[in-house]
């Protein structure tokens, strides 16, 4: 990727509060004439005593994955006439997340959504502690309980 720090990277799962991370940076990429790209990380798969089951469940996994960032990729380009990146890693969610950051200085600015309800997830906590200081791009974390009409007047 280029140096010019122009991505709002999106970490994309099947939580509720996904859509308000995808749709503030979506918007605000707009906005500031930057892109969006859509980052899901696939856990690495239990050892599994057959090996043509853990082929099939990872295949599995990862179809289900390119669906949801298929699905996610729809929305942004409904919102902003450009289709969006995706990429799809495997590894410990924070840690895939983290070397994707470190990796790539096209990144702006890291786009996470907080549960509206109850304690953070683990990539909340984990972006927002200690890492928060020493990362090369801006944490941004959407409220999940916020409306799309203040997310709206928000970017």
């Amino acid at each position: 990727m280029n140096g010019n720090a122009e991505t709002f990277l999106v970490v994309i799962d099947d939580t509720p509060e996904c859509a308000k991370a995808v749709r503030f940076a979506a918007l605000r990429a707009q906005r500031t004439g930057a892109r969006v790209e859509l980052l899901h990380v696939l856990k690495p798969t239990q050892f599994q005593q057959w090996g043509g089951v853990q082929d099939a469940m990872d295949a599995e996994a990862e179809e289900l994955a390119r669906t949801l960032l298929r699905e996610r990729a729809d929305e942004v380009e409904s919102m902003t006439g450009q289709r969006p990146s995706c990429r799809l890693v495997k590894g410990k969610g924070p840690d895939a997340v983290l070397e994707v950051v470190q990796n790539d200085r096209s990144i702006r600015a890291l786009v996470l959504a907080a549960a509206a309800k109850g304690r953070p997830g683990p990539l909340v906590s984990f972006f927002a502690g200690e890492q928060a200081g020493s990362l090369p791009c801006m944490v941004m974390i959407v409220p999940g309980g916020i409306s799309d009409a203040d997310l709206d007047r928000l970017t």
